[in-house]
Order: structure tokens, then C-alpha cells, then sequence
């Protein structure tokens, strides 16, 4: 079994609030658990030799008050916590890729698994696992000092039976951990299979290949329902085993003290004092073994996360720059595990205006952005740029509404600002169109733009880009996949940009290539060619 590894309090600071408390309320759970038992007891006691009841009575209600009390507050806060730390674990995720390029990123498909699943499955381990794991290490100790005081025969029975416990609950551990890694495995292997079908579906259908996905994915499903099965029997046996081996320990002290009341040898309050909290001894171990069962994704979640989060970032320091401008020396690239250098030896330098770029499919033009916008990281050479707002040939638009996209690009104080939308909108063309929608601009978008045109989804992006305060604006073929009256109008939005800030655009198409105060030509040599300056 996986204890929490320290890790996680050193890289998410806001888990040790949450774990803190949780081991604080688990080890008072404890201690009114054992008080109940003599609190019981002597009530009990009182009963058979008709002594006054008050004072015993109004103990056992107490400390079964407080024991109750105390469960409920374990409870709520053990949710909170998981749900604390489960956020602040994604939060951190997506800071730490945040600041990585795009070559030191995890595959997308182990990603998306631990971004969801991964940081969703930490919470049972947090609210439920680790309370257990805390009251394990507290109640045990204290019922076995408590019993050698009490009655130290009944102490020694369980000292000696106690360790088969945790004994069994590691060998078992070990023997399911091979099973979760492999279910977990199969998980991810699910999620990004499901995730590449869905981004692909179009084409999929358009192909006649739907068919044959489905076939794939009921496969992959039955993979890891299988494993999932595997696992679930596993952990049924195991917490039989536990119960049966606790159950036989309890049973042996329970006989011990029976025979000792029966000769006379034993009073009657050490007895059942000794028989309650023989129970007490062993049930804090059991339910570890079952929490750890049902938190076992999470353990190894967690483990994968905290890894992710301690693996160093490679950084690649870049100069800063006056507004708009933009300058490269000696660039060089090459994919990794590749070999093959896409960009050798590419010098650039511009400070206003509008700046094409061109070259055949597959020389590098895309890379190039992307490395003078930080999200690659060049093997050789320098990039000293301003702040830079980069629109890839498949720009992000989440659902959610048009507020909320246009917000993105927007700096801190102008996300808000209903006026600036408005302007921005205005300026692409887009004011009427969200104007005549229900909501406006609170109008809901599907994923990736749904319910836009593809000339409305590159004018929003667009939009967001005027609402950026960066002032160098790299495009990634703007007007992709446009008719030539969308793309026309997409142009005349670059035209707008080109005024106010440095605009650098990789296109094929003449139209803007025309418009551009400066062009440049990538050639199959990796170098760009002035072709108009």
C-alpha cells in the first residue's frame, strides 16, 4: 500500500493544509473511539451491579456524541480536501505545461488521462485513503497499550496476530498493483484512441472507416473492462481474507476472556473492556485495506502526476524586445527522435507592418512560428521578440460563450469590458452577426467554434488577436480553408492589424502575400530568401 508520497507537499503547497487536518481529525477520531469503549463499559458494569447510572450514562452519550461529531466533520472536510487538493493538483498540471515547449509535453492522449481522470482520481485517495491511513497509525497503538494495561493476556493475543494484518494487506498490495497499472494503462490507451476518433470523425465517416473505429474502441473498451474485473476480484478476496484473519483474532480474545469470567479468575469490567477495544485494535487496518482498493487509481494517478510535476522544464531563454519587433539569428531545428533538421541556419528581422512568409508544404514555415512565439525551443541561434500573440492554423475556441473566447486574448482589466468586445468585433466584421444572436455576446459556441461559419471562426480569432496587448501577431495560414469572399474579408482584418502592430503570416495565398509590406520565401535549404522588402 502507497503511502502519500512527500512529494506532493513540497510541489502542491495547498495540499498540506488539507492532509494536516484530515491527520489531526482522524487521530481525535481515535482517541474518542477508545473513550466510548470505557465509557460503555462502565456503564454496562453499573447496570449489572445496580450502581447509579448518571454519570456513566452521560459519558457514553458524550463520547459517542463527540465520536459522531467527529465523523461528520471527517466526512465533510475529507471532501473538501479531495476536491482541494484534486484542483490544485490540475492547476499546477496545466502551469507546469504551461511553461514547457512543445516538444517537452507529455503525448497528448497521457495528457488528457492524467489532466481528467488522473487529477479526478486523487480524491478518493485524499478523502477516504489517507484517513484511513492516519487512523491506522493512531488507533491500533493505543487499543494495544490500553489492552496490556487493562488485561495483558488480551493484550499479547493481539500483539501477536496484529502484524498478520498489514502482513497480508502488503501481499496483497503488491499483488494487485501490477493489475492497476495495467488497468490504468488500458484507461489511458482508451482515452486518447476515443479522443484522436472523435477529432477525426469527419473524415473517418467521410472515408467509410467508422465502421472499423467502433470495432476498435469496443475492443480497447473490453480491454479495460477486463482488467477492471480482474482488479475488483482481487480486492473482494482481499477484504475477505482481512475480515476472516481480523474476525478469527477477535474470536480468540473473546474465548480467552469468556473462559478466564467463567473461573472466576477475571472481573467482569476488564473483560468486556478487553473484548470492546480488541475490535478497535484491528478494524482501523482493515478499512485501510478496503480505502486502498477503492483509491488504488488514485494512488497511481498520483504517482504519474507528482512525477509529471518533478520532472525538470527545459527553458530557453529569450531576450525581450522593443514593441513589435522581431528578430532571429542563425535558428536552427530538428524534430526530435527525427534526426532530420527543419530549420538550419534561418535569419530574420522585421519591426512593423505585415511580413509574409512562404515555401512549400512541410519546409518548416508552421515550426518557425511556433519557435519565434517560445512553444519550441530552437537547438541553436537566438529569438529576441516582443510579447507575442500567436493564431495557429487550428486556433482554440472552447464552448463556452463569445464573451468568454474573446476574453482569452484580452489583457487584465479589458476581459470585462463590454465596450472593447464591441470595438473588436466591429473591426472584423463579426458586430452585426453577434448582434442578431439571442444572447449577444453571451451567446454559447460548441468545441472548437461550433455553430460559427469557418469565416466567422477566423474573424473571432481574429478579434481576440486586436484584443491582445501583445504587439507582434503571428498567423498561421489565416485564411485556410476560406472562399475567397470570406478570405478577402479575413485580409482586410490583417490590413487593420498591420497598422498598429508587427504582423508576421504564413500563407499560400497571393491575395496577401500582395498586401504585404515585406516577403519572405522559406526554401527547401531552410533559409529564408527576401522576395520584397
Amino acid at each position: 500500500m502507497s503511502p502519500l508520497d512527500p512529494r506532493l507537499l513540497r510541489l502542491v503547497p495547498q495540499a498540506r493544509g488539507p492532509v494536516l487536518l484530515l491527520a489531526g481529525t482522524g487521530a481525535l477520531q481515535g482517541v474518542a473511539t477508545l473513550g466510548a469503549a470505557v465509557a460503555l463499559t462502565a456503564l454496562v458494569v453499573a447496570a449489572v451491579r445496580d450502581e447509579p447510572l448518571t454519570g456513566p450514562a452521560v459519558w457514553t452519550a458524550a463520547l459517542f456524541g463527540a465520536r459522531g461529531l467527529l465523523a461528520w466533520v471527517a466526512e465533510g472536510l475529507a471532501a473538501r480536501s479531495g476536491a482541494a487538493v484534486s484542483t490544485a493538483l490540475r492547476e499546477r498540471l496545466l502551469a507546469t505545461w504551461l511553461e514547457r515547449d512543445t516538444d517537452h509535453l507529455p503525448d497528448r492522449a497521457r495528457a488528457l488521462t492524467l489532466a481528467t481522470q488522473g487529477t479526478t482520481a486523487v480524491e478518493p485517495y485524499v478523502s477516504r485513503y489517507l484517513p484511513a491511513l492516519v487512523t491506522a497509525a493512531v488507533v491500533p497503538p493505543l487499543a494495544v497499550l490500553a489492552l496490556l494495561v487493562v488485561d495483558w493476556p488480551s493484550g499479547l493475543v493481539v500483539i501477536l496476530t496484529l502484524p498478520l494484518l498489514p502482513l497480508f494487506a502488503a501481499l496483497i498490495g503488491m499483488a494487485t498493483q501490477e493489475d492497476t497499472r495495467r488497468r490504468w494503462r488500458a484507461l489511458s490507451d482508451l482515452s486518447g484512441h476515443f479522443l484522436d476518433v472523435v477529432r477525426g470523425l469527419p473524415t473517418l465517416v467521410a472515408y467509410g472507416r467508422g465502421e472499423r473505429q467502433v470495432r476498435t474502441i469496443t475492443a480497447v473498451s473490453e480491454k479495460h473492462r477486463t482488467a477492471t474485473m480482474r482488479t475488483l476480484r482481487l480486492a473482494f478476496l482481499s477484504s475477505a481474507a482481512l475480515e476472516l484473519l481480523a474476525s478469527l483474532s477477535v474470536a480468540i480474545v473473546a474465548v480467552i476472556v469468556g473462559i478466564r469470567l467463567t473461573h472466576g479468575s477475571m472481573d467482569l469490567a476488564p473483560g468486556l473492556l478487553a473484548i470492546l477495544l480488541a475490535p478497535e485494535a484491528y478494524w482501523p487496518i482493515r478499512r485501510v485495506g478496503a480505502e486502498y482498493h477503492s483509491a488504488a487509481d488514485g494512488a497511481e494517478a498520483l504517482a504519474e502526476i507528482v512525477d509529471e510535476l518533478d520532472a525538470p522544464t527545459p527553458r530557453h531563454e529569450r531576450r525581450n524586445a522593443p514593441a513589435g519587433l522581431v528578430r532571429a539569428r542563425d535558428l536552427h531545428y530538428t524534430y526530435p527522435g527525427s534526426g532530420r533538421e527543419l530549420l538550419g541556419g534561418v535569419d530574420l528581422e522585421t519591426s512593423s507592418g505585415l511580413t509574409t512568409i512562404t515555401g512549400p508544404s512541410g519546409v518548416g514555415k508552421t515550426t518557425l512560428l511556433e519557435v519565434l512565439a517560445g512553444l519550441r525551443r530552437p537547438d541553436l541561434g537566438e529569438v529576441t521578440t516582443a510579447p507575442v500573440h500567436l493564431v495557429s492554423q487550428r486556433p482554440f475556441l472552447g464552448a463556452g460563450t463569445i464573451c468568454g473566447n474573446l476574453a482569452l486574448g484580452a489583457p487584465n482589466g479589458t476581459s470585462g469590458s463590454g465596450d472593447a468586445l464591441w470595438e473588436a468585433l466591429r473591426q472584423v466584421g463579426l458586430d452585426g452577426v453577434v448582434a442578431g444572436l439571442p444572447e449577444g455576446l453571451d451567446s454559447d459556441i460548441g468545441d472548437d467554434g461550433f455553430g460559427l461559419s469557418a469565416g466567422q471562426r477566423a474573424r473571432l480569432v481574429l478579434a481576440r488577436a486586436l484584443l491582445s496587448s501583445s504587439t507582434v501577431i503571428l498567423l498561421d495560414e489565416p485564411t485556410a480553408h476560406l472562399d475567397p469572399a470570406s478570405a478577402e474579408g479575413v485580409h482586410e482584418v490583417i490590413d487593420v492589424l498591420a497598422t498598429r502592430r508587427t504582423v508576421i503570416a504564413v500563407t499560400h495565398r497571393p491575395e496577401l502575400v500582395a498586401r504585404a509590406h515585406r516577403h519572405v520565401h522559406l526554401t527547401g535549404g531552410t533559409r529564408l530568401q527576401e522576395v520584397r522588402s
